[in-house]
């Protein structure tokens, strides 16, 4: 440093304090402020003098503190250190200020003599240490007359944490039998205090619970045997309780325990062990093969794949009748029976089984004691047997051509109990429906009952039953097979119903039709059919067959130039002939039309140009046939329309006249019965009374709409002996009243002339009524220029409108 330069320090006052606390802060202190500590020895000495004239040298400042170190968990507040400026003389004028880390909230300066305490307790687990930063200042200038230095102030650790394991819970597994030593498992604790500030970290493992059979080490917690050959089948699970303290097991420390569950697992150190020497079972003769006869099972102390084991059975008479297999789930042996048994051959049977383990470790045991052995004994019990056929079935060949009742086969049953009961053979009805076969029942011959036909059927399915006759009636069934043979009884046809067509221009040599043929016969070497023409005197001009040796054959024209005109289709019988012994044929005539095919070459089947073919006409003829036909099916529907128009227009005309022309009620109405227009019959006669006239349902509804019509036939009524035929009203009066008498559905059933106060001037027989009657007579000149009576048919009035009626 050169003398003229102004260096400004940090005084430094340190209380007493540990070793580690003094070397702590001096770490972390400024270099600058350390550099010169015998500065502070001289801090009140050494003033420079007034107005010397000589260059003055200045001391070295720095901070002073007593303590940086606060213990954890103290709640009271208190001072634990103080920063002090060498420019600081007591008077007030240095101003502290504290920054950083906790200032303020943890931590607070006074300002005025830089004593540094804290404001509430620290937890050193949360916060090991604190940075903060402080500064001097002239309080008149507001100055700095110190840098500003940073320091540090550390949490000091107390023991206040316990222990704790870590990875809980622990679970571990050894084989049994193992050495000493043999690592268990290995536990871990933590301790959240400073494990570099005394003893506080330092932690220790022991067991409580677990010795003598297992051990941990102190300082790393790894758990291991301390007993040799433990044994799972005596003792399969072993809790461990250890411990482990701080304070390295001192007084005064925390601890804390853990359970470790360690299990024993299995090795194959026993072997299989049968409880009895001697095993009894007992079986019916009548039991079918694969019944489990009994079961044993041999003890193993050891579980999982070191039980396992296998059953072998080593029959002495070597008859090899039983079998035994291991159950997979329960490690027993199944004993089966593998053949038939029969009480009458043989009624015991003695041998020995044998149990190994399928593993063997011979670490432990040998190869002998992995295995063990036994006796069974196995006794058959006699039961009451159905007859029993010496084959388990039949089959048998026979033609269809057999006669009824010649011999099929044979069945045989016999009785194997002791007492041999005889035996009665029958045909099951719902195997044999149709009743084709018939059995002895005394020797169990099949017959033929009726005869076969192997297109029919040509398999016979028969259930044949054997039946006991006395004591329990027992009965046992076989299955008979018939295969009934083929021969040559059915002659071939054609494959199907061919229609061949011959196209107009069809060459010489074409073909036109290709044929197959079929026979229900099945021959072992295969079908074969031969086609031929049937033979005739000429040879047939216009086709021919040509038979392909291949079951087909082809229809192939001879000539060419064949045309409707001529001919619209040929008749051509064809011949089939099958291979059999003796060969059998049919004839087969096919009729080959002539057709104008399409472009294509396709004859139609179908439709109007089919039908018009089938009629030897051609297409446009029968189109103007159907066009014709159509129109005179209008014109008739047409006409018939028109004329039940022009009907009903007629009916409503005469109806309106009727409604105009009505009769009074007060007008009497009388009815005079007349024979035919030759002459009344000679006991024709007036009915001897009048008839009133039925009530017509709309006779009441029919009035007059018009007063001077109605006046005008009143008028005329009452002047009716004045009035004649011949006149226009009394007409057209009459000529209603029938019209509406031919219409009404309630008239009598014969012919009858309503008058209607009119007698008829012109009558010979004179008026009939007494209304308005005059007593005048007719002249000689009337009678005598009219003899004949005005007579009228009146028949055509009921119900014949065609005919015209006159007067």
């Amino acid at each position: 440093m050169g003398s003229g330069e102004e260096i400004q320090g940090w005084t430094v006052r340190m209380s007493a304090s540990s070793v580690l606390a003094v070397v702590t802060v001096f770490s972390l202190i400024p270099g600058w402020a350390l550099s010169d500590v015998q500065g502070t020895q001289c801090l009140e000495a050494q003033e420079p003098a007034q107005g010397s004239a000589h260059l003055h040298r200045r001391l070295r400042r720095g901070w002073i503190w007593k303590q940086l170190f606060v213990p954890e968990e103290d709640p009271t507040p208190r001072v634990i250190g103080q920063l002090k400026s060498d420019y600081d003389q007591g008077q007030f004028s240095i101003k502290y200020i504290l920054s950083g880390e906790g200032a303020g909230d943890v931590f607070e300066i006074d300002e005025f003599s830089g004593e540094i305490r804290t404001l509430q307790k620290l937890d050193r687990e949360e916060k090991a240490f604190y940075v903060l930063q402080a500064q001097a200042i002239n309080r008149k200038s507001n100055e700095p007359v110190e840098p500003q230095s940073e320091f540090i102030i550390k949490v000091q650790d107390i023991n206040d944490n316990v222990p704790q394991f870590q990875n809980e819970p622990y679970v571990s597994s050894i084989p049994e039998m193992c050495t000493t030593g043999t690592t268990v498992a290995q536990v871990t604790a933590t301790d959240a205090d400073d494990p570099l500030f005394g003893n506080n970290a330092k932690l220790i493992y022991s067991i409580l619970q677990g010795e003598p059979y297992f051990s941990v080490e102190p300082k790393t917690g790894i758990i291991v045997t301390s007993w040799p050959n433990m044994d799972r089948e005596a003792r399969e699970q072993y809790l461990v309780v250890v411990q482990v303290k701080d304070m390295l097991g001192l007084s005064g420390g925390y601890s804390a325990s853990t359970t470790v569950t360690v299990s024993l697992t299995d090795v194959n150190d026993n072997g299989p062990t049968f409880q009895h020497h001697q095993y009894t079972f007992a079986v019916p003769e009548n039991a079918a093969v694969g019944t489990t006869v009994g079961r044993i099972m041999a003890d193993d102390g050891d579980v999982g794949v070191n039980a396992r084991m296998n059953y072998s059975l080593e029959d002495l008479e070597e008859s090899t009748t039983f079998t035994i297999h291991t159950d997979p789930v329960t490690q027993e042996g199944v004993i089966l029976l593998a053949k038939p048994l029969d009480y009458e051959s043989k009624r015991r049977f003695v041998m020995a089984a044998e149990a190994v383990n399928d593993y063997m470790d011979t670490r432990f045991l040998t190869y002998d004691e992995f295995k063990d052995r036994t006796t069974l004994k196995i006794v058959v019990e006699d039961v009451d047997e159905a007859p029993v056929f010496l084959a388990p079935l039949y089959e048998w060949k026979v033609p269809e051509n057999v006669a009824v009742g010649a011999v099929v086969g044979t069945v045989s049953a016999r009785d194997t109990d002791t007492f041999n009961n005889p035996v009665r053979y029958s045909i099951d009805k719902s195997s044999d429906i149709r009743k084709a076969f018939k059995i002895d029942p005394n020797n169990g011959t099949i017959t033929v009952a009726k005869p076969l036909d192997r297109e029919t059927a040509n398999w016979h399915n028969v259930t044949v039953s054997a039946k006991e006759t006395k004591q329990s009636h027992l009965s046992s069934s076989v299955a008979v097979f018939i295969k009934v043979l083929d021969i040559n009884d059915n002659v071939p046809r054609l494959a199907r119903d061919y229609q061949p067509y011959i196209c107009e221009g069809t060459q010489a040599g074409e073909l036109i039709q290709l044929l197959s043929a079929v026979d229900p016969d099945e021959p072992v070497e295969g079908h074969h059919f031969y086609f031929s023409m049937v033979p005739e005197k000429y040879i047939n001009p216009n086709f021919t067959i040509r038979d392909n040796q291949d079951n087909t054959a082809s229809i192939v024209a001879r000539r060419s130039t064949f045309t409707r005109k001529d001919r619209t289709y040929f008749l051509l019988p064809v011949v089939v002939t099958d291979s059999g012994s003796p060969a059998l044929s049919s004839t087969n005539t096919l009729t080959i039309s002539v057709c104008s095919c399409q472009p294509a070459g396709h004859c139609p089947s179908s439709g109007v140009e089919a039908l018009a073919l089938s009629m030897g006409v051609s297409l446009r003829t029968l189109l103007g046939l159907l066009v014709c036909l159509a129109t005179l099916t209008a014109l008739s529907i047409l006409t018939l329309m028109v004329r039940r128009h022009r009907r009903k227009q007629q009916g409503g005309a005469e109806e309106v006249r009727g409604k105009e022309l009505e009769l009074p009620d007060r007008v009497s109405q009388k009815v005079l019965r007349y024979g035919e227009p030759a002459g009344p019959p000679a006991d024709a006669g007036f009915p001897p009374g009048p008839v009133p006239l039925r009530p017509h349902p709309r006779r009441r509804e029919r009035r007059l709409r018009r007063e001077d019509v109605a006046a005008s036939i009143r008028m005329s009524l009452r002047h009716s002996h004045l009035i004649g035929p011949e006149d226009e009203v009394f007409r057209q009066f009459i000529m209603d009243r029938l019209e509406e008498a031919d219409r009404d559905p309630y008239v009598p059933p014969f012919d009858c002339l309503r008058t209607y106060a009119y007698e008829g001037t012109g009558s010979a027989t004179g008026s009939l009524s007494s209304l308005e009657s005059c007593s005048f007579e007719p002249s000689a000149e009337q009678t005598g220029c009219n003899p004949r009576p005005y007579l009228v048919r009146l028949s055509p009035w009921q119900g014949r409108g065609e005919e015209e009626t006159t007067f």
